[in-house]
């Protein structure tokens, strides 16, 4: 492995255990954003970076999933492409995992990755305009709804007049044999 490889790969490590550490919500937002514009990496693209990732952090080539996988997808990233990065879980005997797909494929993966029940997934994202083609195999999220669109109309409804409500409602009883304006009965000492 060369010098320069070898000082990306200690770059892109060191950013994604920065990015480890972080709230979910604010690694997938990084992710998001990072990938936007990329085209979908190549299975031997992704396999090539998760390789160097391995190559020049110990973290990474243990059982530092959540590292490993940002690493790969920021070195891919820098190569112009983005692999599909997901995290996933399984339920009997309770595991997470972070990890990384090409070509509709886990990366290096142990047999039984793509079984696991996916949590995020953050895939290539094209910018409008351009000729990337997103992952199929991808799983993407909702899209917002447009908040400048007005909602759709309902139809009109016919015109019902409000309930009619009496002058005074019944709070006792005797309210409703009392005439309008009586004062109420008292309720005897309070506290005792």
């Amino acid at each position: 492995m060369g010098a320069r490889r070898r000082v990306v790969g200690w770059g892109v490590t060191a950013a994604a255990r920065c990015l480890a550490v972080l709230p979910p919500r604010w690694i997938r937002s990084a992710l998001v954003a990072v990938s936007t514009g990329a085209r979908p990496a190549s299975y031997a693209e992704a396999e090539s970076a998760r390789g160097t990732v391995i190559a020049v952090s110990l973290r990474c080539a243990g059982p530092g999933c959540l590292p490993r996988s940002i690493a790969t997808a920021l070195l891919c990233r820098l190569r112009g492409a983005w692999p599909t990065w997901r995290v996933g879980v399984r339920t009997s005997p309770f595991g997470a995992h972070a990890w990384v797909e090409a070509e509709g494929r886990p990366v290096g993966e142990p047999p039984g990755t793509d079984r696991l029940h996916v949590l995020m997934t953050v895939p290539p994202r094209a910018v409008p305009g351009s000729r990337v083609v997103p992952d199929p195999s991808a799983v993407y999220p909702p899209v917002p709804p447009d908040p400048s669109a007005a909602p759709p109309s309902a139809p009109p409804s016919p015109a019902v007049p409000p309930p009619a409500v009496p002058p005074r409602a019944a709070s006792s009883p005797s309210a409703a044999s009392d005439p309008p304006g009586a004062p109420e009965p008292s309720r005897g000492p309070v506290g005792r």
